[in-house]
């Protein structure tokens, strides 16, 4: 294929920055990360999911430990204390530039994906417009404030792995559907995360691909295809570490306990609803809403049963004192129905644009009424609705208050001092940039929405004094002892945000033909 446009530039300039962001804070996932370094390295395959030497236990699917794996022996050949398994916090200068290069280079994955998908587009009808547009999405994608805070700062490996996803997303785009289907299998058995989006890419596949062909027979056979693909994809995946479990200790029961400890280190719902701080969701308004109770009650006077709640950014079980107690099974049923619902529609109205939307609809389901959703989860659904965004203006105007409460929901992770300044200058600059060019590109349409516009505006502007006063309102005096109120005014702040843009893409996906 010829490739007409290149990220190539922006891509440098944004490594540039990165590099520059070596001595920048680092969270406890960087522990955690170089910690499965040492694991992977160190033990055995059928140890590595039993292994608790840290506290920081791998729970994270078999492909990405053997990514680990793989960094692990370039690790070693840098420091070997990297890759010591007692060496806990390690802190070197040599494991700061390894994690941080890491994260760059794997980083590349998503270039290499947002150029396949872009150039994808030129050769469609109207393929020099969709391009351009699918271009600034793309470059959005890349320069996204939320990959520079999560990744090359509090640590994680998000880029490398959305990657894999735009490039599941491009297959589907281009009817590859096999390539789509072990792409997309590959990234669940890198974080299990993108089961949320499952159903999207289940529905697409069957009704696109196996119920799309002419004849039983050929129905029958794509269907086998696809599910022997799935299923090579999981056996390659989960086949090494098994193998050498049974090697091991030759018994059924030995395999079937590793599988069990497996699924028990992915899947731990012994945590509670609400994450440490708690992520801009749902969730977050029916805890705050609880408080808010609770302290009524205590001023009028009204007696009720005081538990001890920990719906102030705790971590552990989450107890609500006035409300009803929510269970994994309430979020689990309430979140398959609203997906259910999605994959319906795609069932009917099969295209490329519903199915993107479909896996928007998903993200923001899962992120909005999961159990125990991270904040760093909100990329489930922004990093497709920002590819689908410039579709139309509609669709536009739903994504800008998920622009606004993505990039502002991650401040918290950024709690120090040094990282203020490069927070609110790059996030800040994303955001004018992306509003100007998106504005400029998207196709227009005629509207009468004066009233929402300046509630949306409005909302918008409101989210920099939040931003300030979770920055510096810690250091004013009648604060000191209410630590966690800038934490819950941005959470709940931004939840608004998010559900304003789920419940307008919602009436979009469900009520119009994009």
């Amino acid at each position: 294929m010829d490739y007409k446009y290149s990220l190539i530039p922006q891509a440098i300039a944004s490594i540039a920055l990165k590099l520059l962001l070596f001595p920048a804070y680092k969270s406890t996932d960087f522990e955690v990360h170089r910690n499965w370094l040492a694991v992977t390295y160190s033990l055995p395959l059928r140890s590595w999911y039993f292994d608790n030497t840290s506290e920081w236990t791998l729970d994270y699917p078999p492909l990405f430990a053997y990514f680990e794996y793989c960094l692990s022996h370039i690790a070693k050949l840098i420091d070997p204390k990297i890759v010591q398994l007692n060496n806990l916090n390690y802190d070197s200068v040599s494991v700061i530039a390894f994690q941080r290069s890491s994260v760059i280079i794997s980083e590349l994955l998503l270039v290499s994906a947002l150029s396949y998908l872009v150039n994808s587009l030129t050769y469609r009808p109207n393929g020099l417009a969709r391009a351009r547009r699918a271009f600034a999405s793309a470059l959005a994608v890349l320069l996204y404030p939320g990959f520079i805070i999560i990744d090359h700062i509090h640590f994680q490996y998000n880029g490398f792995l959305y990657g894999i996803l735009v490039y599941s997303i491009a297959f589907a785009l281009n009817k590859r559907y096999i390539a789509c289907a072990a792409s997309f299998t590959a990234l669940l058995l890198f974080k299990h995360i993108y089961l949320y989006i499952a159903p999207a890419y289940f529905m697409f596949l069957l009704r696109s691909y196996a119920l799309s062909q002419p004849t039983s027979f050929s129905k029958i056979a794509a269907l086998t295809k696809t599910a022997f693909t799935v299923l090579f994809v999981v056996f390659v995946s989960f086949a090494p570490i098994l193998v050498d479990t049974y090697l091991n200790d030759p018994t059924l029961d030995s395999v079937v306990d590793q599988l069990i400890q497996i699924k028990v280190r992915l899947f731990p719902f012994s945590r509670g609803l609400c994450h440490a701080y708690w992520a801009p969701n749902f969730w977050a308004l029916y805890a705050f809403a609880d408080r808010v109770l609770s302290f009524s009650y205590e001023i009028l006077g009204i007696s009720y049963s005081k538990i001890s709640s920990s719906t102030r950014g705790l971590v552990g079980d989450t107890a609500f004192a006035i409300l009803p107690q929510i269970t994994p099974k309430m979020t689990f049923i309430l979140s398959a129905s609203l997906e259910l619902l999605a994959m319906l529609k795609l069932l009917f109205y099969p295209s490329y644009e519903r199915f993107l939307g479909c896996i928007v609809f998903c993200g923001f389901s899962s992120f909005l009424f999961g159990w125990h959703v991270h904040e760093k989860a909100i990329l489930l659904p922004f990093i497709p609705m920002t590819l689908l965004s410039l579709h139309n203006r509609r669709i536009l105007e739903s994504y800008y208050p998920l622009v606004f409460s993505s990039v502002f929901s991650l401040f918290p992770l950024l709690f120090g001092t040094a990282e203020i300044g490069v927070k609110w200058f790059y996030s800040l600059s994303w955001i004018l940039a992306l509003v100007s060019s998106f504005n400029f590109l998207a196709p227009s349409i005629t509207r009468r929405r004066f009233l929402l516009d300046r509630v949306s505006h409005a909302y918008n502007i409101g989210m920099i004094p939040v931003g300030l006063f979770l920055d510096f309102g810690p250091a004013l005096p009648f604060i000191r002892n209410y630590s966690f109120l800038p934490l819950m005014i941005i959470s709940v702040y931004c939840a608004l945000g998010v559900i304003a843009s789920w419940v307008s893409f919602s009436w979009l996906y469900f009520f119009t033909s994009f």
